[in-house]
């Protein structure tokens, strides 16, 4: 079963442009690195919620969307070796130089993590 990283987060409205170029690169090193895919989702139908809701989890203000992601690798095998690999990378890859890469939003307020997958559906319409 493929192993999944996923991602939240509150990205400045003004920046989207500059989120898809990042998120864009960022994907294409981690499917240099075994990655099946990335996908990056930019807040279009996201309720308030009374309790709890994304917006709460990153602390997304007004002038902020709220963004999903995931990486998709085959296993966490295979993503534990790229996540070596890239910690090496970033001292060497200019591609992960923030000053030639910056982060368009406040990395203190994104959340993750590592997800095993448990279920997989899939349509014949997807493909």
């Amino acid at each position: 079963m493929s192993y999944i990283d996923g991602f939240v987060l509150a990205v400045p409205k003004a920046n989207r442009d500059a989120f898809i170029k990042h998120a864009t690169t960022a994907d294409a090193i981690f499917l240099e690195h075994g990655a099946i895919r990335g996908l990056e989702c930019w807040q279009d139908d996201v309720p308030k919620g009374k309790t709890t809701d994304f917006y709460g989890a990153v602390k997304a203000k007004e002038d902020e969307a709220v963004c999903f992601a995931f990486v998709e690798w085959p296993d966490k095998d295979t993503r534990n070796s790229a996540m070596a690999d890239l910690e090496k990378a970033m001292q060497t890859d200019p591609r992960m130089d923030p000053e030639k890469n910056p982060m368009p939003f406040d990395g203190a307020r994104l959340i993750y993590g590592g997800f095993e997958t448990v279920v997989t559906l899939e349509s014949d319409h997807a493909k």
